[in-house]
């Protein structure tokens, strides 16, 4: 019999706790051993939740623990890239959160320690997994898009954010580089060579002094001739919305609409829809999909679907933006 693949878990707040139910309820095969989190009580209280047998409040403590096969990092982003290190190696399997890295140099550095360890990296761009964005890809390799000329990705979150919690360019790094990532997974085999980006607060304009940015339009140019456009705001009322579109040379694709379900209500006040109010409701099943790819790498030995490189290219582009938004002039994307 199979043995199954054992988890930890590094990191409890909402996206990790969701990360956790994954993998202790949706996945067979995986198990959750451990959940790792330095705040005070974090660790025991998921762990205790989801049945995992131990918690602990220092991360290095996974590293030497023999039923952990595997790690998912879903600790804050500054954190990222010395945990992929040293899950790397320790010999662990690495799931990380977006962004992997928040510079070209850490993100060579996390790429390259679990290449010379040899276990897998996989980065949570969760719409490669959800349906539209899928199918999409299908399109577009069998030919049926043709060559793609326009393509956009867009993100707009409900709301009720706190801008003392927002650091310095999070829209790029850690909102759009979902988009930028969308625009090259819809432009396959094409690399992104200019940036230009905007950016303002226009949702907490009292905060623009202090370099939040919560509104943005960014235009990237990709070596192929496409263009890309993608676009973020911290802010819409009606709910979480994520789009994309591709327009290629035999035809166009559109994903996304924010619909909680396919039903409309027609009446005194005209036709309503019930709209999509968080990313784990728009994206629970992408969310369980992604991990559930991973899952089977670490069983398999099969590599991961979203790579290292993907996530280092994607930062390349965010970094590009944030610079363009700052000098008000395009920007090259490094290599």
């Amino acid at each position: 019999m199979e043995r199954s693949s054992g988890f930890a878990l590094i990191g409890s707040g909402r996206m990790g706790s969701f990360h956790g139910r994954t993998l202790s309820r949706r996945l067979p095969g995986a198990r959750l051993v451990a959940v790792a989190d330095p705040a005070p009580g974090a660790a025991d209280r998921l762990a205790r939740d989801l049945g995992a047998t131990r918690a602990y409040t220092d991360p290095a403590q996974v590293w030497s623990d023999p039923e952990i096969d595997a790690v998912v990092i879903a600790a804050p982003a500054r954190f990222h890239t010395d945990l992929i290190v040293a899950a790397a190696r320790a010999g662990k399997h690495v799931f990380g959160e977006k962004p992997m890295a928040i510079t070209l140099a850490d993100a060579d550095r996390a790429i390259d320690a679990c290449r010379t360890a040899g276990v897998h990296l996989q980065i949570g761009f969760n719409r490669r997994f959800a349906p539209d964005w899928a199918a999409a890809r299908a399109l577009i390799d069998a030919g049926k898009i043709g060559t793609p000329r326009l393509l956009r990705s867009l993100t707009r979150d409900p709301g009720g954010f706190d801008p003392s919690r927002v650091a310095a360019n999070t829209i790029f790094l850690e909102t759009l580089i979902h988009d930028f990532d969308t625009l090259r997974f819809l432009n396959p085999g094409a690399t992104a060579v200019e940036v230009y980006a905007a950016a303002d607060a226009l949702v907490e304009p009292a905060w623009r002094d202090r370099g939040l940015l919560d509104t943005a339009a960014v235009t990237v140019r990709f070596d192929n001739g496409a263009i890309g456009t993608a676009e973020a705001c911290f802010e819409a009322s009606y709910g979480y919305d994520v789009r994309g579109e591709v327009l290629g040379a035999a035809g166009m694709a559109t994903m996304g609409d924010g619909r909680r379900t396919g039903l409309a209500f027609s009446g005194p006040e005209g036709r309503l829809v019930e709209t999509a109010r968080s990313d784990q409701e728009l994206f629970g099943d992408a969310y369980t999909a992604e991990l559930a790819a991973f899952a089977h790498a670490v069983r398999t030995g099969t590599p991961p679907t979203v790579t290292g490189e993907d996530a280092r290219a994607a930062l390349a582009i965010a970094l590009a933006a944030a610079e363009s938004a700052s000098t008000g002039r395009p920007s090259a994307v490094a290599k």
